[in-house]
């Protein structure tokens, strides 16, 4: 029991440091070279789906390609809902929800790094100038133990996030316990389609880029089960990870050496969509 604690409080940081770094403008990040806050980062954005009208509302930086989906999409967001964003980095989800809930909804992220944090923050004095919106805010805290009320959100969404937690049973229980009966969470997130090549598992570079801390989808699909949701629909999109492969980040050419020789990336991940319902009462 010790040991997993302690390898747990390892996986936390070795991600809070990684991500410390990419809110810094260092480090690699879940996208090609020059995707934390680059040309590149609008690439990936709009390969898992987001327009080019969606991005030009951001603040410069809060899309640091750290995508690999749209959650918001996905969760069908009407105005006037609160919605949680876990792990919400430098508010890229964050900012674009807020314009869908509208003024009277509220769009909260939760991030462990404080650098993210910072950086989402400073962000909202320019979100708030652009927009006119003050329906935003960030918190500092982890996804296994959200700074959030019971029962005080309409949605949970995540993007590329879920798979770093150590914890996962914890991540979606936490998520369970603060939706509103009949709440609803939408995720984009990396699951796996086989288990991954010990090399690539034990690598710190594969941890940061989203893809050592995946699991198989069934288990994901028993785990939310496990925390009570229901409705679950699971829906994976390989076209990210071919993208992925293809792209010049030097985090991800480390990942695909460390695979067996002619083995693909996407023979092992895939880019999940994730939705499912907390159950009235």
């Amino acid at each position: 029991m010790l040991r997993e604690i302690i390898m747990k409080k390892d996986v936390h940081e070795s991600v809070r440091q990684g991500y410390a770094a990419i809110a810094a403008g260092g480090g690699s990040c879940c996208g090609p070279a020059k995707s934390c806050g680059g040309g590149g980062a609008a690439d990936v954005a709009r390969t898992v789906g987001y327009s080019d009208a969606e991005l030009a509302t951001l603040p410069d930086g809060a899309n640091m390609g750290l995508s690999c989906g749209n959650p918001a999409a996905l969760a069908g967001l009407k105005p006037g809902e609160a919605v949680l964003d876990l792990g919400a980095g430098g508010g890229f989800d964050v900012f674009l929800v807020a314009q869908k809930v509208g003024p009277a909804g509220r769009a909260i992220g939760v991030d462990m790094t404080p650098e993210m944090v910072g950086k989402a923050r400073r962000n909202t004095i320019v979100f708030r100038e652009k927009t006119g919106l003050d329906n935003v805010e960030f918190r500092l805290g982890e996804i296994e133990h959200l700074p959030v009320a019971d029962a005080s959100v309409d949605v949970v969404i995540s993007n590329c996030v879920v798979n770093l937690s150590p914890d996962k049973p914890q991540v979606w229980r936490e998520a369970c316990r603060v939706l509103k009966p009949g709440g609803r969470v939408a995720v984009s997130d990396l699951a796996l389609l086989q288990p991954l090549p010990d090399a690539v598992r034990e690598s710190v570079e594969a941890l940061v880029g989203c893809v050592a801390g995946a699991v198989l989808i069934r288990d994901t699909e028993a785990m939310m089960r496990q925390a009570g949701f229901a409705d679950i629909v699971l829906e994976s999109k390989p076209d990210y990870i071919d993208a992925m492969s293809r792209w010049s980040d030097p985090l991800y050419r480390a990942i695909i050496e460390r695979l067996p020789p002619g083995a693909r990336l996407a023979d092992f991940v895939t880019s999940l969509s994730i939705s499912a319902r907390k159950p009235r009462p």
